[in-house]
């Protein structure tokens, strides 16, 4: 499946079975997911993900591992969802 084909809402768990939270948004290589509203958002990234039935994406690691990964802060590059490819500081016109 490609991360197009992902969409805002569907639900997010860990190959354990738990539930780490829902797609926000989708990025080129990265999925935004909402934990809830006093656990904000991971940054998840493509290469996490496993499987994808019933619009529900399973990935490769426990909710527990997954929360521990540091994903809490965006993508260095572009590719954080909303992000644009001339949006950073690199591609500023002088």
């Amino acid at each position: 499946m490609r991360m197009a084909d992902l969409k805002a809402g569907w639900a997010v768990v860990g190959n354990d079975g738990h539930r780490l939270g829902t797609v926000q948004d989708v990025g080129q290589a990265y999925l935004l997911v909402s934990r809830g509203a006093f656990a904000g958002h991971l940054y998840v990234p493509a290469s996490a993900i496993a499987n994808v039935e019933h619009e529900v994406v399973h990935l490769n690691l426990a909710k527990s591992e997954a929360e521990q990964m540091g994903w809490e802060q965006p993508p260095r590059d572009s590719d954080a969802p909303g992000e644009t490819p001339d949006s950073g500081p690199l591609h500023r016109h002088v």
